[in-house]
């Protein structure tokens, strides 16, 4: 049986990858849930709670490009063991200085930014991986996996650390702790296949960013997929927003909030679990083009529900066409671009994202402030039908091709 023919289930050093960032995935969402809760508890403000919070963002954000930059240059195994490696030590830090009395809020914020900047390193190294680890025809599988091993991850992490911070304000940072211990150890059995070809010399960094930037956007697929993805990535987290906030305005138990976003998670699971079948039957320019009229036709329809089960619902029709989308998107960057350009594709797309992630719910306040709550969900539903049309006429998607040869393998994936 060839490497082609390995089933993923089979492939060591897929299974170590996917197995390690499950337990690192888990650990990270209990204990990223487990901060507001700390800094409440030990100062009972809700400002320095969300600097805490803030500073995981804003430290993805500002690491992102450099991140992938830096991944491009240095080998890619080490930057996941370093990753693992710093964020097991930031949170046993933690633990201690718990267990002696003396947590901080500036020790939290050291430590966010530690989680922030790991993860801005981390993601691109994993991507820029998963090439060499996987056999092209197996990728868009690969990236399926990936996704929903980090929805669920995200599901049973914010579960789990809300039940460990009652256990003991030190716990939910223990198993942090010991989650990315595992990983790092698991990871250090990962064999990676030497790169198609050595580094260049290290030069200015700044100067090797703009480099992976300018390439990315001469690439119309990028180019276009990227805008998009940024405007409804900004109006969906706006409307998440608006749709929590008027749920609590409306006296809505916290408890029926929590299932309303828990199935939000499980739609993405469900989605991520469907994508490697959707990816095979549907083409590329209908599952992209299907998410944003979903998103935009379920986010108008909204303005109609009000119970709590029902919003559920939404949310979770909502979160399960968007994996076969980003597999597709991702399949095709990830074997488009070349070995040497991977870290910073990774890392400019995750900044571009991120950034839309990161106003959505500001923008999402704003109009809860100044609209009613209809008109609020009335100019998201707006915002991503524009973006929506913009899809439905662009030639750039109406053309993104199904095949595409790996420059690196020359192997195809091959279409349904």
């Amino acid at each position: 049986m060839t490497a082609a023919t390995v089933p993923l289930s089979r492939n060591r050093d897929y299974r170590i990858l996917w197995t390690s960032q499950a337990l690192a995935e888990f650990g990270y969402n209990a204990s990223t849930i487990a901060f507001p809760l700390l800094v409440l508890a030990l100062t009972g403000s809700a400002a320095a709670s969300g600097a805490v919070l803030g500073t995981i963002a804003a430290a993805r954000l500002v690491a992102g490009l450099p991140a992938g930059a830096l991944v491009d240059r240095w080998s890619r195994k080490k930057v996941m063991l370093g990753c693992e490696a710093a964020q097991a030590l930031a949170a046993a830090s933690l633990v201690a200085a718990l267990w002696r009395d003396v947590a901080s809020v500036p020790h939290l914020i050291a430590v966010a930014a530690v989680l922030g900047i790991s993860a801005a390193l981390f993601e691109p190294a994993e991507d820029a991986c998963l090439p060499a680890l996987v056999p092209a025809e197996q990728l868009s599988t690969a990236v399926s996996l990936n996704a929903a091993r980090s929805s669920l991850g995200q599901l049973s992490g914010t579960a789990a650390g809300g039940l460990l911070f009652a256990v003991g304000r030190a716990v939910p940072f223990a198993v942090d702790a010991v989650t990315h211990t595992l990983a790092f150890v698991a990871l250090s059995f990962l064999r990676v296949p030497p790169r198609p070809a050595a580094p260049r010399p290290a030069g200015r960094l700044g100067a090797e960013m703009a480099a992976g930037v300018r390439w990315a956007w001469r690439q119309p697929e990028i180019r276009v997929t990227a805008f998009c993805a940024v405007v409804l990535n900004l109006f969906f987290s706006a409307f998440y927003i608006v749709v929590i906030v008027l749920a609590q305005q409306r006296g809505v138990p916290a408890g029926q909030i929590g299932v309303m976003a828990a199935m939000l998670g499980a739609g993405g699971i469900a989605g991520a679990l469907l994508a490697p079948y959707l990816h095979r039957v549907v083409s590329p320019y209908v599952s992209i083009a299907g998410v944003f009229w979903v998103l935009t036709v379920l986010t108008a329809v909204s303005v109609l529900v009000r119970d709590p089960v029902a919003v559920g619902a939404v949310f979770a029709g909502m979160a399960l066409l968007p994996p076969t989308a980003n597999t597709t998107i991702v399949t095709r960057q990830l074997l488009l671009t070349p070995d040497e350009l991977r870290g910073r594709l990774s890392g400019a797309v995750g900044l571009v994202v991120g950034v839309a992630g990161a106003l959505g719910p500001g923008l999402g306040g704003l109009l809860v402030q100044v609209l009613s709550g209809r008109q609020a969900i009335g100019v998201c539903a707006a915002g991503m039908a524009v973006v929506t049309v913009l899809v439905t006429v662009s030639p750039t998607l109406r053309r993104f091709p199904r095949d595409l040869a790996s420059p690196d393998s020359g192997v195809a994936v091959p279409a349904s």
